[in-house]
């Protein structure tokens, strides 16, 4: 499935649900599925600055795609981080790159959060783009 298309199943759940406490336990369980990170991951490398919680983002590049493990210590960031996980892992770089976050406006999220939560989810977005960036210029 490509990027694409996992953000317009995601558009197609979200108008399925009829209220932002609907939309909010639907990112929170996609938080709760999260396998837990490992420790050594949770570096302060991996670590998105600019979040009101701890949210990390560790890349593997392999078999050229970009997988991402995510986790925080917050269950809506967590939850917010394993929806975008679940759009961008696994997908070469040049496919992340050439695709936008046009979704999130389309499902509401920026205008459901508060401005610190949004400017989080700004610096998660933006993080996936670098990492994409540097995995391309090290291919």
């Amino acid at each position: 499935m490509t990027i694409q298309e996992k953000q317009q199943e995601i558009i197609n759940d979200f108008e399925f649900l009829e209220d932002w406490e609907q939309k909010y336990e639907y990112i929170i369980d996609l938080g709760k599925g999260l396998k837990p990170m490992a420790e050594d991951k949770k570096t302060e490398e991996n670590l998105i600055k600019g979040c009101q919680s701890q949210v990390w983002i560790s890349p593997d590049f392999r078999e050229g795609k970009l997988y991402f493990d995510v986790d925080s210590d917050g269950i809506l960031p967590k939850g917010i981080v394993a929806l975008l996980a679940s759009v961008y892992s696994g997908h070469p770089v040049e496919e992340i790159l050439s695709s936008d976050f046009k979704f999130i406006e389309e499902i509401g999220l920026r205008e459901f959060l508060s401005p610190s939560r949004a400017n989080g989810l700004a610096a998660m977005t933006k993080q996936i783009k670098f990492y994409a960036v540097a995995y391309q210029l090290k291919s």
